[in-house]
């Protein structure tokens, strides 16, 4: 009876729906994802309608508490796109599920309904017909991971509905590739029956996947593929010991997932070299071999068909495909093709800067479920994050790096097969650190440097340099007036020699600190993070040091007292070491906070690079100067200045620190997306502001001890000293 109401209601829903999917041209993502929005929502409300119209009145509040909670999940979306439209059914759907609950009369409520489905034909609608099918195929896989986990009927026939409807749109916007549409024809008969039989949402998830894959004609390009073709053999090994033990269910399953999981990433290079082979392939894995183990032939027939079917046809393919490898297609065509980093539209960089928040909090779920041992919802938020998130920041990011986009296609695809096998929760660590990693540099690409970020990456340059070489300018200038004054110009050659030797251990310091870092790998974040922190403790001693020397007087003499020392020894080596060490000290922080910034200031290094050599050429500048003016410096400005530059500095090292410890787990994560502004991905880098908890705290911690320091040094103490000295002066006056 249910099933009878069902096929009544999807035809009614198709009958509904499908004018609005035909003849639309390409447009830009958020059109297909509104397009898609609104048949989603019209396909619950005519499932409401049809549960109303028999009085089930239970069906028809779920139906529509599943329709208003996925127009809720959106109406942010929905409403930039088209606000008029979209508060008006909003609403709507708000006033129908409440009078549903008080049980209005149904043909007041089924009136409402037909009023909101007029209001959706008005809305404009179109896109490109493909990816409005993934977007509804996301959303049915989420719909039938809840009606098989939470045993949800109408969760069921809503995935139905979803998947019919995007079968109805296939046809009207058929693929011009034929051998592209059997495959497809194949994919949705498996759905379909997959989804009748209600099998595991894991299986019909791999279907939707690889459905989807098609749909978007996702462009492979070789990455070992030697591993995956390694990988389906594997797989046909264990195939042969499932079927030799009667387990025809767990070798349909393999079979499965060698032509789901592992050969699909293959048909791209194999239809270059050989379109027939590849269609031979694909007939022989994805439905003879498919139909023998259903059928349950005898198992020495179905490893026969294996061995002399398919095994030497996929020899043949990886032998062809291998030529392929170092072949380097230099043409004026293949250049066009990829985009420049950065060649995004406005809105698709937004679009990819939200999904990769939320691909953060599916990967933060996975890793809680994981260890709570659920790994169904695991694996539920790992696909999650990947299919209904990255699949839209691929689209972008495809047409500007396809080989990196399929990287992190392969980090889901491991990851979603780690969990898959239960592997120990380390590895499922280690895959998602790599992910991780991998979102920063998705946004990066799709983003671009910007503007601002590379200003903050030259300033910071500059400053740094700057800072660091100014105390060694100011020493070095006064040691060598000084010589020149008391006629000791012969000691001159020996500072000289002492400052190109600290230069030159210098740059043997930065040789070995890069060779650290370079080998570190998977620790990289850790080394980084370590860097960024020391560089932090170091600038804020630094900064108060110099702070505490700001007045004038007190800096000449500190400056007097080292020139004294070097004086009244007389020995050369003296003047050599004072020399080295005054620069090899600044050399060595400038290495490290270089090093920190190098960092989070990727694709700006010619930024970086100005910003030292401009800072060069100030000390030059400064020292020459030094040597004519002497005192007349204004150092209570340079170094107030300096003083400013550590303390921002260290402040956005810290931060970029604490996310680095995040990202590898050895910090929490709590996000405060929405209250605390959420950056482009460079702008956050150079100033080490992120959305989250940890990082704010540590960012507002350190600033408050800054400004209560400052205020003591600069304001507090010089009172008081001044008030002292006045006290001793009126002491003074009275004992006279």
């Amino acid at each position: 009876m249910k099933f009878a109401f069902y096929w009544c209601s999807i035809i009614v829903v198709l009958t509904l729906c499908v004018f609005s999917f035909t003849n639309v041209s390409y447009a830009q993502n958020e059109e297909e994802n509104y397009t898609s929005a609104i048949a989603i929502t019209g396909i619950g409300l005519e499932l409401t309608k049809q549960a109303l119209l028999i009085n089930n009145y239970d069906s028809a509040e779920k139906y529509s508490a599943l329709t208003n909670n996925f127009y809720g999940k959106n109406i942010q979306f929905l409403r930039d796109f088209n606000s008029n439209f979209s508060d008006e059914v909003h609403i709507g759907l708000l006033d129908l599920h409440s009078g549903i609950l008080s049980k209005s009369e149904p043909q007041d409520l089924i009136n409402q309904i037909n009023q909101l489905q007029k209001t959706l034909t008005l809305i404009p609608s179109g896109g490109n017909s493909n990816i409005i099918i993934v977007s509804i195929l996301s959303e049915a896989d989420e719909q039938y991971q809840i009606a098989i986990q939470d045993d949800n009927s109408e969760s069921y026939f809503l995935t139905l509905s979803l998947i019919e409807h995007s079968k109805i749109i296939l046809d009207k916007n058929p693929i011009s590739n034929n051998r592209l549409n059997q495959e497809l024809d194949s994919f949705f008969h498996d759905l379909d029956e997959s989804v009748s039989n209600k099998s595991d949402f894991i299986v019909v998830g791999n279907l939707i996947t690889a459905i989807q894959r098609d749909l978007v004609q996702t462009e492979t390009i070789t990455i070992d593929k030697t591993n995956l073709y390694d990988t389906i053999r594997n797989l046909y090994s264990e195939l042969f010991i499932a079927v030799n033990s009667g387990d025809y269910l767990t070798a349909e399953e393999i079979a499965i997932e060698v032509y789901l999981e592992n050969f699909e990433y293959l048909e791209s290079d194999i239809e270059k070299v050989d379109e027939t082979l590849l269609y031979s392939l694909e007939i022989n894995m994805r439905e003879k071999l498919r139909d023998m183990i259903v059928q349950k032939d005898n198992p020495s027939e179905i490893i026969k068909f294996i061995e002399d079917s398919i095994l030497p046809d996929l020899t043949k393919a990886e032998d062809m495909t291998s030529k392929l490898t170092p072949v380097i297609d230099a043409s004026p065509t293949s250049e066009k093709v990829l985009k420049s980093m950065g060649d995004a539209s406005e809105d698709q960089k937004s679009g990819v800067k939200n999904e990769i928040d939320v691909i953060r909090e599916r990967l933060e779920e996975t890793l809680l479920h994981y260890s709570r041992g659920d790994v169904q919802s695991a694996h539920a938020s790992a696909r999650s994050a990947y299919l209904d998130s990255y699949e839209f920041v691929e689209i972008p990011l495809r047409a500007i790096d396809p080989d990196f986009t399929l990287e992190v296609e392969y980090q889901f695809a491991t990851l979603r097969n780690l969990i898959k096998q239960e592997a120990p929760q380390e590895e499922i660590q280690e895959i998602i650190i790599g992910i991780r990693r991998n979102l920063d540099e998705s946004e990066r690409i799709v983003s671009g440097i910007g503007t601002l970020a590379p200003s903050i990456a030259f300033t910071s340059s500059f400053a740094i340099i700057f800072r660091e070489g100014l105390e060694s300018v100011l020493i070095l200038g006064a040691i060598t007036t000084y010589l020149e004054a008391s006629r000791n110009n012969q000691f001159k050659k020996y500072i000289y020699y002492g400052v190109i030797t600290a230069l030159a251990a210098t740059a043997v310091t930065w040789v070995i600190a890069s060779y650290i870092i370079e080998i570190s790998g998977a620790n990289r974040e850790l080394i980084e993070a370590i860097a960024a922190l020391s560089a932090t403790a170091v600038l804020f001693y630094v900064s108060f040091w110099v702070l505490n020397k700001i007045e004038h007087k007190k800096w000449m003499e500190f400056v007097k007292a080292k020139v004294w020392q070097a004086t009244a020894t007389g020995s050369v080596m003296v003047f050599v070491m004072l020399a080295f060490f005054t620069v090899y000290r600044e050399g060595f922080e400038t290495v490290l906070f270089y090093q920190a910034m190098s960092g989070f200031a990727k694709y700006m290094e010619i930024y970086v690079g100005l910003g030292f050599v401009v800072g060069m050429i100030s000390l030059l500048g400064l020292y020459f100067v030094m040597r004519k003016l002497g005192r007349k410096l204004p150092l209570r400005a340079l170094f107030g200045l300096t003083m400013g530059v550590g303390a921002y500095l260290s402040i956005a090292f810290l931060g970029n620190a604490i996310r680095e410890l995040q990202i590898i787990d050895f910090v929490s994560y709590t996000g405060l997306i929405g209250i605390i502004p959420r950056l482009d991905i460079n702008l956050a880098m150079m100033t080490g502001i992120y959305p989250t908890l940890e990082t704010i705290v540590a960012q507002i911690i350190l600033l408050g001890v800054y400004l209560v320091a400052s205020s003591y040094i600069l304001i507090l103490r010089p009172r008081k000293e001044l008030q002292l000295a006045s006290m001793r002066k009126s002491r003074n006056v009275s004992d006279e």
